[in-house]
């Protein structure tokens, strides 16, 4: 069963642009990247879209649905109403190249400014031991798609243009906290993760955690816990004199 829908869609480059609108023959069981691919079939084949896997793996197809980030691969037409216009938008939060597609490459980036993995000194490749719980302590992050929902919704960059020089944003304070709980990693990363990393900007609204769609506890299982790390490395008294005392001992 089919019926028609209208679609509005962003059309424009870097220099501006304009909502446009589109009516479209929908069938039933389809999704939002469905339709934007018959709008190009049919009557824009020009439009810019990026995508890749359309099973909600590959993140590329990240867009603003009724202006809220999805992908639009996983994003089901059912659960608009039979009257409901579908307005779709580039992400907002990063830079537009043409109609749908925006330039992300401020994440990776910022994922170039996260030290990688370092194992110890004393062991060699291969003979690295872990138990199980610490493995799956930090699974539920290696889940991330890298679609940057979390990173378009954030409002410290959102709405905050100069914010994005000092702030890393959830995806990467997820990368952070997974390397910092890894037991076998051996650099100590909270105090980074505040004074270069930006951790202390996050007001811990959850926005990021709303947009996943992996459903990744960002906020409850990384960014809080590492928000608590640091306040006990930096701000914690007898921490702070124990560590001038190691520092004098060390010069003597």
């Amino acid at each position: 069963m089919s019926r028609k829908v209208k679609f509005r869609i962003w059309r424009g480059d870097t220099t501006g642009g304009a909502l446009k609108d589109f009516n479209v023959e929908v069938n039933d069981g389809e999704v939002v990247l469905d339709v934007i691919h018959r709008i190009q079939a049919t009557e824009a084949p020009d439009l810019a879209v990026r995508w890749n896997c359309k099973a909600g793996k590959c993140g590329s197809c990240s867009a603003e649905v009724n202006g809220r980030p999805r992908l639009m691969c996983m994003t089901r037409m059912n659960i608009f109403g039979e009257e409901e216009t579908v307005t779709v938008t580039p992400l907002r939060t990063f830079p537009v190249i043409r109609d749908l597609v925006t330039d992300v490459s401020f994440n990776y980036k910022k994922a170039l400014e996260i030290p990688s993995f370092e194992g110890p000194k004393d062991l060699k490749l291969g003979e690295y031991r872990m138990a199980q719980v610490d493995v799956e302590r930090s699974q539920e992050f290696r889940k991330c798609i890298e679609c940057f929902l979390c990173q378009d919704v954030c409002h410290v960059i959102r709405d905050h243009e100069e914010n994005k020089e000092a702030f890393a944003g959830p995806r990467f304070f997820i990368r952070l906290a997974e390397l910092d709980m890894h037991p076998l990693d051996t650099l100590d990363r909270r105090r980074e993760a505040q004074e270069e990393h930006g951790l202390g900007y996050c007001n811990i609204t959850k926005c990021c955690t709303d947009v996943c769609p992996e459903h990744i506890r960002i906020t409850d299982n990384a960014i809080i816990p590492m928000k608590e790390r640091v306040v006990d490395v930096k701000y914690d008294p007898a921490r702070w004199l124990g560590s001038k005392i190691r520092r004098r001992d060390e010069k003597d």
